[in-house]
C-alpha cells in the first residue's frame, strides 16, 4: 500500500483567510516586540486586500483590552468582539459560510492564548494553519516559544510572513507583484525569533 501522502501545507489566494487575533491598544506596552509585531501584521493585511484574500479581524475584550491598534491599517474591517481564548466561536458563521476555505493565515496576540487556541480549534474543524510567526507574540517570550512548538506539534505550518506572502502571489508574473515587492523589500522588522529558534532548541527538533 503506498504511503499517505503528506499535507504539503500550500496556500492559494482562493482557499485562504487571514485571521488577525487581538492587536489592542491595552496589550502595546505589555506584549514583547509589539511594534514589530503589528508592523508585520499590516504588511500581511495589505497584501491580503491586494490579493482579495479576504481578512477577520477580533478583539478581546476591548471594554477592558482597547481597540484595535490604528498602525495595523485595519480600517473597514469589522471588529469580531469575544471573551473566549479563540477566534473560532466568535467567527463560526463566517467559516461555514466558506466551503471553498482551506487555509488560515494567523496573526496576532497572545501566543499562547488566543492563537494557540485558534489553532487548535481550526485544526480541529480540518483547516490548515499558517501561524505566522513574526506576527505573534507573547508578553513572556518562554510562553510564546513554547505555544510556537506546541502549535508545530498539533499540526500548525510555522511561517514567515514574506514565505507566505510568496506562496500567494506565486510568480513574479503576477499583475500585482510589482506592488507587492515594494511591501516586502525592505525585510521584516527583527519580532526576536533567532533568539527563540537558534542553536539547538529541543522544542523544534
Amino acid at each position: 500500500m503506498a504511503a499517505a501522502r503528506p499535507c504539503l501545507g500550500r496556500v492559494l489566494p482562493g482557499s485562504s483567510i487571514l485571521f488577525l487575533c487581538d492587536m489592542q491598544e491595552k496589550f502595546r506596552h505589555h506584549i514583547a516586540y509589539f511594534p514589530q509585531v503589528i508592523s508585520v501584521a499590516a504588511r500581511m493585511l495589505k497584501v491580503a486586500r491586494m490579493l482579495e484574500v479576504p481578512a477577520m479581524l477580533t478583539e478581546q475584550y476591548p471594554e477592558g483590552l482597547g481597540p484595535t491598534v490604528p498602525e495595523l491599517g485595519a480600517e473597514g474591517l469589522r471588529p469580531w468582539t469575544k471573551t473566549c481564548f479563540s477566534m473560532v466561536p466568535a467567527l463560526q458563521q463566517e467559516l461555514d459560510s466558506r466551503p471553498q476555505l482551506r487555509s488560515v493565515l494567523l496573526c496576532g496576540l497572545e501566543a499562547q492564548a488566543c492563537i494557540l487556541n485558534t489553532t487548535l480549534d481550526l485544526l480541529d474543524r480540518g483547516l490548515q494553519v499558517h501561524v505566522v510567526v513574526d506576527a505573534c507574540s507573547s508578553r513572556s517570550q518562554v510562553d510564546r516559544l513554547v505555544a510556537l512548538a506546541r502549535m508545530r506539534q498539533s499540526g500548525a505550518f510555522l511561517c514567515t510572513s514574506e514565505g507566505l506572502i510568496l506562496q500567494l502571489v506565486g510568480d513574479a508574473a503576477h499583475p500585482r507583484f510589482k506592488e507587492i515587492q515594494k511591501i516586502i523589500k525592505e525585510p521584516a522588522p527583527d519580532s526576536g525569533l533567532l533568539g527563540l529558534f537558534q542553536g539547538q532548541n529541543p522544542l523544534f527538533r
